[in-house]
């Protein structure tokens, strides 16, 4: 990590109910990859509503093409 990222995620300060996540993947000897998340409570709702309303639609749409076929 550089000098700059640890300064800013210093910087930043933590919510007191966040939920982290830090990994770490070494392939060999020259592939590194680092990854670290953050969330709030309120962000696992929001996310959670989202993906609720994006699956409605999408299952809306499936019924709604396949009706069109039929006929009355």
């Amino acid at each position: 990590m550089s000098v700059i990222q640890e300064e800013l995620s210093s910087a930043v300060p933590a919510h007191p109910e966040e939920i982290r996540a830090d990994y770490e993947l070494r392939i060999g000897k020259h592939i590194n990859l680092r990854a670290s998340a953050r969330i709030t409570p309120a962000g696992v709702i929001s996310t959670g509503i989202a993906v609720a309303a994006i699956i409605l639609a999408a299952g809306y749409l499936a019924t709604s093409t396949r009706r069109r076929g039929e006929p009355i």
